[in-house]
Formats: C-alpha cells, sequence, structure tokens
C-alpha cells in the first residue's frame, strides 16, 4: 500500500490492515506527489515476478486475476491488456460517441473491447487494465514522471500507462488481448462535459510530444519551432476544416477535440523548443 504523501489518516488505516494480515500488507510511504512516483515505488518493492494493475473505481469479474496473468506465465508474452467494459448501460449525449470510428470512450472510461478472441495487440493497454512481467519495468524502465495525473499542472495527464506499452512493443516485445480479463468501468457524470474531453485532449497532445525524441537543430533553428510550424499550417487548418464542416454532431465534436489535442502539441513543442534556447 502506497502511501502518495497523503496528508489524512491512510498510514494509520493501513497499518491497521498490516497488523492484520502481516503476509499481505505492506504500508510503503512515498514523498513525492504523483501517479508515476507511486506506481515506480510499489513496482519496486513489489515480490511478485508478475504486476497487475487496475483502478480504484472499477468492479472486476471473480477471475480476472487469474485470467489476466495466467498467459504471462509462459514467457511468451511481455505484458497483457484485459477487457474493459461499462459498468452499466449508459445513453450518451448527442455529441459523444462510445463506439464506432468517432469514439471516446477511451477518454471517458478507458473502454477496451477488441471481441471474444485472444489476439496480439497492436496498441498499448490502458492502465486500468493490464499487466507485465516484473521483468520489463527492470529491463525497460520505469512509469515516466514527466507524464500522468499529479498536483503539478505543468505535467500532463495521460499517457504514463500507455507510454510504457509503447516503449515495449517499440522494443519488439509482445503484449496480449485477453477478452476473459473483464473490469467493468463506471462512467461519472462529472466527466461527460465538453470542456473535461477538451483539456484532456489538449494534455494528451502535450504527454504525446513529450514521447517523441526531438533531434538536433536544423540549420540553428529548433526543431521545436519547425514542428510548430508544420503542425500550425497542415494538422491544425486540416482540424479546423473538418470541424467548422461537420455536421453530425459526433463527428463535429471529435474534430474539435483533435483541434485542442494539436493545440496541445504545439504548446509542447514550443515549450521545448523555448528550453533549448534558454541552454
Amino acid at each position: 500500500m502506497v502511501d502518495n504523501n497523503s496528508s489524512d489518516q491512510t498510514r494509520d488505516a493501513v497499518e491497521g490492515f498490516c497488523r492484520r494480515h502481516p503476509d499481505r500488507f505492506r504500508y510503503l510511504f512515498e514523498p513525492h506527489q504523483g501517479k508515476s512516483y507511486a506506481l515506480n515505488a510499489g513496482i519496486r518493492e513489489a515480490r511478485g515476478g508478475i504486476l497487475a494493475f487496475v483502478d480504484d473505481d472499477l468492479t472486476v469479474d471473480p477471475s480476472w486475476l487469474q485470467n489476466l496473468t495466467a498467459p504471462l506465465n509462459g514467457g511468451v508474452w511481455a505484458g497483457v491488456g484485459g477487457r474493459t467494459l461499462l459498468a452499466r448501460p449508459y445513453s450518451p449525449p448527442r455529441w459523444l460517441a462510445l463506439q464506432g470510428p468517432y469514439s471516446m470512450g477511451g477518454i471517458v472510461a478507458a473502454l477496451l473491447d477488441l471481441g471474444d478472441t485472444p489476439r496480439e495487440l497492436d496498441r498499448a493497454p490502458y492502465g486500468s487494465n493490464m499487466a507485465f512481467r516484473k521483468e520489463m519495468f527492470e529491463k525497460y524502465g520505469d512509469f515516466r514522471t514527466d507524464l500522468g495525473p499529479s498536483p503539478n499542472h505543468e505535467i500532463p495527464r495521460p499517457n504514463e500507462d500507455t507510454e510504457f506499452g509503447r516503449r515495449l512493443m517499440a522494443a519488439g516485445e509482445h503484449l496480449r488481448y485477453e477478452p476473459s480479463a473483464v473490469v467493468y468501468h463506471p462512467i461519472s457524470e462529472d466527466r461527460v462535459k465538453k470542456e473535461y474531453f477538451l483539456n484532456w485532449s489538449f494534455d494528451y497532445g502535450r504527454a504525446f510530444v513529450r514521447e517523441w525524441r526531438h533531434g538536433s537543430p536544423v540549420l540553428g533553428i529548433p526543431r521545436g519551432y519547425l514542428s510548430i510550424l508544420k503542425l500550425a499550417v497542415t494538422r491544425m487548418a486540416d482540424g479546423i476544416w473538418r470541424w467548422t464542416l461537420a455536421l453530425d454532431p459526433q463527428r463535429k465534436f471529435f474534430w474539435k477535440c483533435r483541434v485542442w489535442f494539436i493545440a496541445g502539441q504545439i504548446k509542447e513543442f514550443y515549450r521545448f523548443a523555448r528550453n533549448i534556447q534558454t541552454m
């Protein structure tokens, strides 16, 4: 149980569990606030060879843990992503698609449903329902602390979990989709607001840029500035055009979020380029 520098009675509560169940609970204090710092502290202290991850607001099937981790025992797969479904039927507003080409179900509920057949993943799993062999962290490093939820708003909220999966796939590791490892995610009404999706998309754009290798300057001009120009002239213009001309409300809002995503990329490129100039 990682206490991420809480200011309430977390330690007293956890130590009560530790006294009653010393073989199952251990208390660990991580003073540096931020989800990635807490995750990394737990990973370092974990004694198991397989590490499973799930969010605190989910409901899991009774066989979830066994089904999620079983494929990792053979050594073929580096990690596994399970199936995440809605906790209950939900009728979204007209502007929000939860499936199809304009789906934003991943934003609001980390939805992942690739069918009933196990297969190799071609995308990184969400942190709400995934597992890795611990040696993957020892080989490729921890979750990145410049990504993920944090009290410091300079750190973008998304991507600390999916970045790790993409890192493994880029290195040639194989990840599996396991449909029998099912969790159920509720939809919070606080999130079903256009402002939430736009802010998330903007942060996702910033986080996306942080994953890139920026490269050396071109003719003395920081590559970040060149990327800003390319994004502003091409992708941003195309996104605005699609957004303004779309008639279907789901398609229209999808492209509006894409514009916010590109704006986040531009801001992060600008921050990167200015940091180079001040060095």
